[in-house]
């Protein structure tokens, strides 16, 4: 099959190895590993992004405050004149969004691929009433897939991997937990402060506040206030560099999502760093999760006494875990197996129209 596939990224900010986003990081990961396998990738992204093969710039990225809908707008506009150009076979949409404009470009590429990375509550309940003949779909995890059995071409689970060796372990923790990830009511970082602050321990919280008027408001009313108090230290948008360090010397990440996560990209960047994760049991952090990596509990005070249990976790079970179960190399196996999949029908309806 031909190697040429465009992947989208989210609209808002810019993909690279320090993207606060999940879905950025993935984006990010899969495309460098393409691109080692030979595959002509270009990433559609805003300005500012760095990837490995070309990068389509799609605008710049949000400086407004609640600019989603134009700059979503403007970004599909992009993606959907690069199509047309005839430069691509395939698109892999990690956007969340650019889905909805497959039948678009019927006819440009053979076919879109989307990646579910989130909770099927938060798509638009009309996202999937009608899916053209064009569009695929590949969740992250097995109990994701679980809640979108109704929807039609989802191929399957494609679990979300990280790139281990750039997550060295330390030979020395710190004396802090650490929360890590993109400040919104949803991930609840103020909940992390809190068991913390239970567990008699500092932590550090670090991340991105997206423009958005309910993650800012969220962070002046719930966060912000709590900074710089009792052990709380904030580090906004820490470097890639950076973060590897805070990775690998936290005595634990805490994930106190309120969500159910599809996968849980941070925790897995924990683990492969050596530093176990404590997480609230909801979604697929029960697969990303197991024993011997962390705990998983169901309130703020089974998570204070989570924190102070860890000396019974193995830096190096956390790291193998990783290693053996969400590596980048397998991530990268398995999405070539989807569009591998895809080129096989493709070429056997072909045989079966040219035997009638």
């Amino acid at each position: 099959m031909s190697k040429r596939v465009l992947l989208v990224a989210y609209p808002l900010l810019p993909v690279s190895d320090a993207s606060a986003g999940g879905a950025e990081q993935i984006l990010w990961t899969l495309e460098r590993e393409l691109a080692a396998r030979g595959w002509q990738t270009t990433v559609a992204a805003p300005a500012g992004s760095r990837v490995a093969g070309e990068l389509l710039v799609t605008g710049s990225a949000s400086q407004a405050r609640d600019d989603f809908e134009e700059r979503e707008k403007e970004h599909a506009e992009r993606v959907v004149e690069a199509c047309a150009s005839g430069r691509f076979d395939i698109v892999l949409d990690h956007s969340g969004h650019f889905f909805r404009h497959a039948t678009r470009v019927n006819g440009y590429v053979e076919y879109v691929l989307a990646t579910l990375h989130l909770p099927r509550p938060l798509y638009a309940e009309e996202a999937f009433d009608e899916v053209p003949e064009n569009l695929y779909f590949n969740c992250v995890s097995e109990i994701q897939r679980s809640t979108f059995m109704d929807v039609p071409r989802v191929l399957g689970v494609v679990r979300n991997g990280v790139a281990t060796e750039r997550f060295p372990i330390s030979g020395q923790k710190g004396d802090y937990l650490l929360w890590l990830g993109r400040i919104c009511p949803e991930k609840a970082p103020h909940m992390a402060i809190a068991a913390a602050q239970r567990a008699g321990l500092p932590i550090v919280v670090a991340g991105q506040v997206y423009p958005f008027r309910w993650h800012e408001d969220y962070w002046e009313r719930e966060v912000k206030p709590l900074i710089d108090y009792h052990g709380v230290r904030w580090i906004e948008l820490p470097s890639f560099a950076e973060k590897t360090k805070l990775l690998r010397e936290a005595r634990a990440l805490l994930v106190t999502s309120q969500i159910a996560e599809t996968c849980s990209l941070v925790s897995l960047e924990a683990m492969a760093s050596g530093t176990p994760v404590i997480a609230f049991g909801r979604g697929a952090l029960t697969e990303v999760v197991r024993e011997g990596t962390g705990f998983l509990v169901s309130d703020l005070c089974e998570m204070a006494t989570a924190c102070r249990s860890l000396s019974k976790l193995r830096a190096l079970d956390c790291r193998e875990w990783v290693e053996r179960e969400f590596s980048a190399r397998a991530m990268a196996d398995g999405y070539e197996a989807l569009m591998n999949s895809l080129e096989e029908q493709k070429t056997l309806a072909g045989k079966n129209g040219a035997g009638k």
